[in-house]
């Protein structure tokens, strides 16, 4: 003699929920995989720009000679 029974709605309802939770599940799994995918793609865009901000000579910088100025006087 049972002490409960699972009605036909209760049953229903009971799977109901399971694929509702199930669909949650994965959801936050593809959710946490699209958030890595950006996280990576920022970090590579953010190095991209830092390589592209160095300044960098287009050649050899002249060395001036260090010729003594003339100042002249007036007199």
């Amino acid at each position: 003699m049972p002490i409960a029974k699972i009605t036909t709605s209760g049953l229903s309802s009971i799977a109901l929920l399971v694929v509702l939770l199930w669909g949650c599940i994965v959801a936050e799994h593809q959710i946490v995989r699209r958030a890595n995918h950006e996280y990576t793609r920022a970090l590579n865009e953010i190095r991209v720009l830092r390589m592209k901000k160095r300044n960098e000579p287009a050649a050899t910088p002249v060395q001036r000679w260090k010729a003594r100025r003339l100042n002249p006087t007036i007199g």
